[in-house]
């Protein structure tokens, strides 16, 4: 079973930046679609960016794009997500995710995710 594990959260300015990692283990992940999503206080669980782990191929909700990047390290079985220029409402616990397949198209729901880490806070203050 595959098993998630994110890492890099904390506690920032407005404008500044902050990469999360994660790391994946417990099984092959070569075919495997890795993304992130946040958790609003609201209880919204909210896209934010995909990356399919063979090709590297990505896709980004529209309130990061351009500020967030989604990247991977084949060797190490690791996703990143490089945040810039954060804003207040930022804030969210993110999640890593994996879906146990490559081709994964835009919109997609949290459901459809086979596996999630545990999630790391992260709280951009203004």
């Amino acid at each position: 079973q595959v098993q998630l594990v994110e890492s890099g959260g904390g506690l920032v300015q407005a404008g500044d930046s902050l990469t999360l990692s994660c790391a994946a283990s417990g099984g092959p992940v070569s075919t495997y679609t890795m993304g992130w999503f946040r958790q609003t206080p609201k209880k919204e669980r909210e896209f934010v960016a995909v990356i399919d782990w063979d090709e590297g191929h990505t896709h980004y909700a529209d309130a990061v794009k351009g500020r967030f990047t989604i990247s991977r390290d084949n060797t190490n079985a690791m996703v990143y997500l490089q945040m810039n220029s954060l804003k207040p409402e930022d804030t969210a616990v993110y999640y890593c995710a994996l879906i146990r397949r490559l081709d994964v198209t835009i919109p997609i729901t949290a459901n459809e995710f086979d596996y999630w880490g545990q999630g790391t806070q992260v709280t951009v203050s203004s």
